[in-house]
């Protein structure tokens, strides 16, 4: 199992590393940063400084490498470096450091933050909006599949199929406009459900303060789409387990159907959903941004959508590479809850 591991975690790293090539090539070669972070009217003595300072006076294979330098957790750094970044970690040597840090991920052209504070301010947002969306498609999905399974061939399968492929076939950005048009404008009086706010707002007299009532529209759009597929996995999932030979073994011993379907058929019936479960997890993780900017939520997707609109690619770039360490980490994770879940899996 170690040994397992260790091989999807060195995956991962170049697949990180894959990743950090891409985004740097990519955005790097966009548009004027001294523009972005001066203006129009910046002198050229001024623009030549704010140039040196973000290393683009340097050939471009040295700042990729600085870039690398900079987002690796293992890096060289000068003193003067360690101070101007404030970067965090520890640090062995001499004028130039040897250290291991907490990954540098730059600064905003328009704000001039870290893009790890902004990151991080936002992070909470989505990880909460991610999660609540998956519970209402678990909570919903499994239970509609095993039904669909259940009474196969009645008007309740029909109905669940009829569902998970109406799910399936809607975009988020679509049934995120329809749902904030119908509950959160034409239907608000009677919702009291608004149709742009984040989980935290700040009241000028109460100050800042949790905002549940936000969440239901947008975890709703969100859960949409997972729902439909995990119904229709567990559906052909379960299927098939209960043609098994242990399940009508399991009957045969006088087990009632409710324990043979909740204890042993949905148990082996898993693995396929929890892959649905821990990819769409990620994918929600990583890019609920056209939902967030819809609805107005504060999260990593409206903050990278508005980077992408004032064209502050350290803040895009710093997004990219935190949602795809986040996608990476969590189907590690799944790797491990298969084989709790299917000790099958372990050997």
């Amino acid at each position: 199992m170690l040994s397992y591991l260790t091989k999807k975690i060195f995956y991962g790293a170049l697949v990180m590393a894959g990743v950090i090539v891409v985004v740097f090539f990519l955005f790097q070669g966009f548009g004027d940063p001294t523009r972005l972070v001066l203006g129009q009217t910046a002198d050229a003595a001024t623009q030549q400084n704010i140039r040196k300072e973000l290393n683009l006076d340097q050939p471009k294979w040295k700042q990729f490498v600085t870039y690398l330098n900079d987002v690796s957790p293992l890096s060289i750094h000068t003193r003067e470096e360690i101070a101007q970044k404030k970067l965090n970690g520890i640090f062995i040597g001499g004028d130039t450091k040897f250290g291991i840090k907490a990954p540098y991920l730059r600064r905003s052209y328009q704000s001039r933050r870290d893009v790890w504070d902004v990151l991080t301010e936002a992070l909470p947002g989505t990880i909460v909006l991610a999660m609540t969306a998956m519970l209402i498609a678990i909570v919903l999905g499994v239970p509609l599949g095993i039904l669909a399974a259940v009474k196969k061939d009645t008007w309740m399968d029909s109905s669940s199929i009829f569902v998970s492929v109406l799910g399936i076939s809607a975009p988020s950005f679509f049934m995120g406009i329809v749902i904030a048009y119908c509950f959160g404008f034409v239907l608000s009086a009677y919702t009291g459900l608004s149709m742009t706010g984040s989980l935290f707002e700040t009241d000028p007299f109460e100050g800042r303060q949790v905002v549940p009532a936000n969440l239901v529209l947008p975890a709703i759009t969100l859960g949409i789409r997972p729902m439909a597929i995990i119904a229709q996995l567990t559906r052909s999932s379960m299927l098939d387990v209960l043609n098994r030979d242990y399940i009508r073994t399991a009957y045969a011993k006088g087990l009632s159907k409710n324990a043979v379907i909740w204890k042993h058929a949905l148990r082996n019936a898993l693995n396929p959903v929890i892959t649905a479960i821990t990819g769409w997890f990620a994918e929600l993780l990583a890019g609920a941004f056209f939902v967030e900017y819809i609805f107005g939520w504060k999260g990593i997707g409206k903050v990278t959508v508005d980077a992408l609109e004032n064209l502050d690619f350290p803040v895009v770039m710093g997004s990219v590479l935190v949602s795809s360490f986040f996608f990476i980490v969590i189907n590690i994770l799944a790797d491990i809850v298969y084989g709790i879940v299917d000790p099958r899996i372990r050997v």
